[in-house]
């Protein structure tokens, strides 16, 4: 049996692959491709679309979209006690969540698992062990083939910046060297993040993947499916555009909103910056300076012997082809743009938010 582990980056694709993965289950378990579920909401979705009920295409809930982030959740509560994120709703015990997986691929007999979770981004840094148990759990005698996309780090960081601004985190900014709390973590290191894997799974079959390089030819899914060696079948559904980020001239609004506003009223601001941001006219993502020429020189000089290190890890001459192009300042400063969006913002209707969202916004 082949089992094949997706095991991040953040912020590269994954949302949709799992989307891709969860809503073409049935038909890729009819070719033997196992996209297990892990508790009994994901299990009770897939016996509905073994019976012709099962909605295919709408965004899913988490944990029949992204069992496995449950799965892997409930790994790291299990060894370490971190609590499990409010959106995977009434997981079960790790031993029973173990048990479901055992009991698919015996009861279903498939020639290929496939897991796919960002969350395993973190096992390195979080317990070696997790590494082992992830292994462990489809005994000795596996192919193993692990995928894995990363991104340039200084747009890795922005794009990891703008999940965290999402969630209400409470954080400098980039340009005030909130960058630098990445560093010695999995967010910027990626060999602190891959080489466990390499080292613990020694005979298993590796895929890392310039982000850059994926988009430039094809998109997430689909690089995913080139590269793994699994045939997929034809006439699968496509996944629709999920987790929309933040447009990054609306970072420092949303990040001063975070820590100056309760946890609702931060929420209802974020809320009413994505429902506006269509009707405002903002630069491109890619014009706009979030960290600095001192800084931006720091995170390569940082960067440059993890770029080593991940260019003899894969063979490749190098591993970013353009990582010099993280040293050029871009044309516009983050702050510049913020006060060109707060200026637009405060044309629009604001009546529908809390009062001391209101307030905070005329006081920018």
């Amino acid at each position: 049996m082949k089992v094949v582990l997706y095991i991040g980056h953040h912020k590269v694709g994954s949302t949709a692959l799992q989307q891709f993965l969860a809503q073409n289950s049935h038909r890729l378990l009819q070719h033997g491709i196992l996209y297990p579920a892990v508790e009994s909401e994901a299990l009770a979705y897939n016996l509905a679309k073994a019976i012709g009920r099962g909605d295919e295409v709408a965004d899913l809930p988490m944990n029949i979209r992204e069992p496995h982030n449950a799965l892997a959740y409930r790994m790291w509560n299990h060894r370490k006690g971190y609590t499990v994120p409010g959106y995977h709703r009434r997981l079960p015990a790790m031993h029973q969540m173990q048990f479901t997986l055992e009991n698919q691929i015996a009861t279903l007999a498939p020639h290929t698992v496939i897991l796919c979770s960002e969350v395993m981004a973190n096992f390195a840094k979080v317990d070696l062990f997790l590494i082992d148990q992830m292994r462990m759990m489809f005994g000795p005698d596996i192919e193993l083939e692990i995928y894995c996309a990363l991104r340039r780090p200084d747009e890795y960081l922005t794009s990891w910046h703008g999940q965290r601004l999402r969630f209400g985190g409470r954080f400098d900014a980039l340009r005030d060297g909130g960058f630098k709390e990445y560093f010695g973590d999995i967010h910027f290191d990626y060999e602190l993040m891959l080489r466990p894997w390499f080292e613990r799974c020694t005979k298993a079959t590796f895929h890392i993947r310039p982000y850059a390089e994926i988009m430039a030819s094809t998109d997430s899914t689909a690089d995913f499916m080139n590269h793994v060696g699994v045939e997929f079948p034809d006439g699968l559904l496509p996944a629709p555009r999920l987790n929309t980020s933040y447009p990054h001239a609306l970072f420092e609004i949303a990040r001063l909103g975070n820590h100056a506003l309760s946890r609702e009223n931060a929420t209802a601001l974020r809320d009413f910056l994505m429902s506006v941001r269509s009707d405002m006219d903002l630069p491109a993502n890619a014009q706009i300076e979030m960290f600095g020429a001192e800084n931006r020189t720091a995170l390569h000089k940082a960067f440059t012997p993890i770029e080593d290190w991940l260019r003899r890890a894969t063979g490749r001459s190098a591993f970013f082809n353009d990582l010099d192009d993280m040293l050029p300042v871009r044309p516009l400063p983050e702050l510049e743009v913020m006060r060109s969006a707060v200026t637009q913002i405060s044309a629009l209707d604001q009546t529908m938010l809390p009062t001391d969202v209101q307030d905070f916004l005329g006081g920018l």
